[in-house]
């Protein structure tokens, strides 16, 4: 399994995890400080939302970013989490359908075409795949609604480790993570924000 069998695995899970969720639990806190289940669900739409501008951009060559700026992420979500449960539920399923259909029409020749991230960093359209299934699949571990690291494909697991490596090194912590991967420490670094 790889790529875009990764994204609709990991958009399964998470949605059927979303979809066996009472409407009270929504309203539940959640490993993510300050978070609800509302508060990850409405990021999970907004998520599809910006990621379908980077494929629209790939696609036109018209430039259209994932946010108009720094505050517009944490405005949708604040936004969106107070949406009665009923919309938020339409909204996520909606989205999640709408990336799929706009990935799925995306010329050929356009995947190459560069796009910018909400961090800054330019990739080819390749990444928005990547992306999503990275948002998806831990998004469905931190629902805390009984799905784990272990209920995803092996390799997309190894995938993320990889990622967050690479994340993680990138940050200045390399050092500290050989030192606790190779057992010379037991204590785990402080690692911050992954992304």
């Amino acid at each position: 399994m790889s790529g875009r069998e990764w994204l609709d695995e990991a958009t399964r899970l998470v949605l059927t995890t979303i979809d066996g969720l009472a409407d009270e639990e929504f309203d539940a806190p959640i490993p993510l400080p300050g978070w609800t289940r509302r508060h990850l669900v409405a990021h999970l739409h907004y998520n599809a939302e910006a990621l379908r501008r980077l494929v629209s951009w790939a696609r036109t060559g018209v430039e259209s970013r994932m946010y108009a700026g720094t505050e517009q992420r944490g405005a949708e979500i604040e936004a969106g989490a107070r949406l009665p449960v009923a919309e938020l539920r339409q909204m996520v399923r909606e989205s999640a359908d709408a990336l799929a259909a706009d990935l799925d029409a995306l010329p050929e020749a356009a995947w190459a075409n560069q796009v910018v991230t909400a961090q800054g960093r330019t990739v080819p359209a390749t990444e928005i795949v990547w992306m999503r299934t990275r948002e998806v699949a831990v998004h469905a571990v931190d629902l805390d609604r009984g799905v784990g690291f272990e209920d995803l494909p092996g390799d997309l697991v190894e995938a993320l480790i990889g990622d967050t490596l690479k994340r993680r090194i990138a940050q200045g912590h390399g050092p500290a993570l050989a030192r606790w991967l190779t057992g010379r420490t037991s204590r785990p670094p402080e690692l911050g924000p992954w992304l």
